[in-house]
């Protein structure tokens, strides 16, 4: 049952890099990337419980943080794109 989920995961996140390449606007880049970080932490989360790790939750949640954190520095810079293209 684990494996399904891996791969279900795994599945989900090849689809999410085939958006953040292939996304008409920077915005549904912006989506997918974010997307493929959530992806990754429940991909920690169910791996590391299938392995017997320990840590994989502290390990999962510091990888949720920087994905928070980086979609913030992300839309930040976009809304200052576009506030740039108003101005001309």
């Amino acid at each position: 049952m684990m494996t399904a989920a891996i791969v279900a995961i795994l599945i989900t996140m090849i689809l999410a890099l085939v958006r953040a390449f292939l996304g008409p606007t920077e915005y549904d880049r912006m989506l997918a990337a974010n997307s493929f970080g959530t992806k990754t932490v429940l991909l920690i989360i169910v791996g590391g419980h299938a392995l017997g790790w320990f840590g994989y939750v502290d390990i999962a949640l510091m990888y949720a943080m920087i994905n928070f954190i980086g979609t913030l520095a992300i839309m930040r810079f976009f809304e200052a794109q576009d506030r740039g293209r108003d101005e001309t």
